[in-house]
């Protein structure tokens, strides 16, 4: 099998084999194919499309190109969620609380952030000492003692989508759906995950700006959890103004701190009513079609638990099993704080009509809250919380956002991006719905 023939035969619009894909995915991942001609087959791939069976056998090659992840017999049935992120979504630091506190163990590995996008473990690692980086042993000990645990990716998991996406990102083929749904599943799968609830974002501040994009990702990424033995369910999440109000590392945490608490400002109860949703769907993988087959109903078990303080109690020993300070979980005044705080009051009275997501990220990043490429510095405290949402109603001088700044110049341009993010109506605007479809698999 020589690869040049595997490069032509998707040139030319065939359909790969699976013998073929293997054979790709692991000469590259061995470093026995040059960059140049994984770059001509990602090219050809971007152009010609791939079919459902060739996106399920590359997800697939991908996933087992390194170590993956068994739970079987620590954990009946693994559930896991990912988000195709978005600006200022925290939702797993409550979600899987949450979950975990209806009886159901979750173990979730997750990225850094990179670009406008937010990453779970920066904001985790605005709690001193918290340990993201367990060996797989470690994992999971945890996943078994606690019913929750929350690490980084090991470099073994999936290396081949390492690879790729790192050549995709500079060859300008990151764009493509099958490449990107391969890209999610993939690591999912390694993971060890037996149900998975995807959610996928839309608007301008996702990496899918419009609604059918994101839907025909979803579906594809839920025919590879079929074809591969999965159970899967995609949520089509509107993304075009932040997540609750928090944008930014430590003012991340700590909202999802409030949350889990029972304290949500009403400025993050879009948030908290985010996290019950995907929680819902959660709860009904785990439930097999025995119990928690309505997701109102698991909606309302849900809020229990925040109410009760069950989801807070979990948390709380998520961070102390991985060595992290719960003093900060306790007190959330303790976390990361910026040396300049300044309020962004309205210029005009009128109806919020829009927060643009991807302005405010922008605003976020001018701070310092994100990172430019992979092993950026960033600084924790930073970032933009955002108190006005579409359908509010404001008057001139009422705040409608505060900067949290640690440098008077990033003050400045944050200030002057920021400006923009927001758009006033004179009539009655309905707040958009935060899920706009679900796809299931079964």
């Amino acid at each position: 099998m020589r690869i040049i023939d595997i490069i032509t035969n998707k040139r030319d619009g065939l359909t790969l084999t699976k013998p073929e894909i293997e054979f790709f995915v692991r000469a590259y991942t061995q470093g026995d194919v040059p960059d140049y001609q994984a770059a001509a087959w990602l090219m050809a791939v971007y152009l010609r499309g791939m079919s459902r069976q060739e996106t399920v056998d590359l997800t697939v090659a991908m996933a087992h190109s390194g170590d993956v992840l068994d739970l079987s017999d620590i954990l009946d049935y693994s559930v896991d969620k990912h988000s195709s992120g978005g600006v200022g979504d925290k939702t797993s630091l409550v979600v899987l609380p949450l979950v975990a506190a209806c009886g159901v163990p979750v173990a979730k590995m997750s990225g850094r952030g990179l670009g406008y996008s937010g990453g779970t473990l920066d904001k985790l690692e605005s709690i001193p000492g918290y340990n993201v980086n367990l060996t797989g042993d470690e994992f999971r000990a945890l996943a078994k003692q606690n019913g929750i645990v929350l690490a980084g990716q090991s470099a073994s998991l999936a290396p081949a989508d390492a690879k790729l996406y790192a050549l995709r990102d500079v060859t300008g083929t990151v764009p493509s759906l099958p490449l990107i749904a391969s890209s999610i599943m993939s690591k999912k799968i390694a993971a060890g995950a037996n149900g998975i609830v995807l959610d996928v974002k839309y608007g301008r501040g996702a990496f899918m700006p419009m609604l059918d994009d994101a839907r025909a990702l979803a579906q594809i990424m839920v025919d590879i959890g079929v074809d591969a033995g999965r159970d899967v369910i995609a949520l089509l999440s509107n993304m075009n103004q932040p997540l609750g109000a928090a944008v930014g590392n430590a003012l991340e945490i700590r909202e999802a701190i409030e949350v889990l608490a029972g304290r949500t400002p009403e400025t993050a109860r879009d948030f908290e009513e985010h996290c019950l949703i995907v929680g819902s769907y959660m709860l009904k993988l785990a439930g097999r079609n025995q119990r928690w087959q309505q997701p109102d109903d698991n909606q309302a078990l849900l809020r229990e638990k925040l109410s009760s303080g069950d989801a807070f109690a979990y948390f709380r020993r998520m961070i102390q099993a991985q060595g992290g300070d719960v003093r900060y979980v306790d007190d959330p005044a303790l976390l990361p704080g910026a040396d300049l705080v300044e309020p962004v009051t309205a210029t005009q009275s009128g109806v919020i009509a829009d927060v643009d997501a991807l302005t405010v990220a922008r605003a976020s990043f001018h701070l310092g809250a994100g990172r430019e490429k992979k092993g950026d510095p960033i600084d924790l405290a930073v970032g933009i919380e955002v108190f006005a949402k579409v359908g509010a109603a404001i008057k001139t001088g009422d705040v409608i956002a505060v900067i949290h700044a640690n440098d008077a110049d990033k003050l400045i341009a944050a200030r002057l991006t920021l400006q923009q993010a927001f758009t006033f109506s004179d009539q009655f605007i309905t707040p958009p719905a935060l899920v706009d479809g679900v796809i299931s698999s079964g």
